[in-house]
């Protein structure tokens, strides 16, 4: 199995919370990079929401969090440059 290093968001779960807050229903937005560094080495992830904390669960049991998902499509709009800004 191979694990990409993109810098592109991937999607995990919260799981130990280090906030309080009603995060913890979602899945969130991450990078890759940081998904693979907090598998090894047990350090915490920052999600697009801003959402701080350590996974440890399967992401496809919980929804995409709506911030996360609103933040990675404006992302996905500018890259392609349908963003509305002028």
């Amino acid at each position: 199995m191979s694990q990409e290093t993109s810098q592109k968001p991937f999607i995990i779960p919260e799981t130990v919370p280090l906030e309080p807050g009603d995060h913890e229903r979602y899945s969130h937005y991450v990078r890759k990079d940081k998904v693979v560094e907090s598998a090894v080495m047990g350090t915490p992830v920052v999600a697009l929401c801003g959402k701080v904390w350590i996974p440890n669960r399967d992401p496809e049991k919980f929804p995409v969090c709506p911030e996360c998902k609103e933040i990675y499509e404006g992302m996905k709009a500018n890259e392609s440059g349908d963003g509305s800004e002028s």
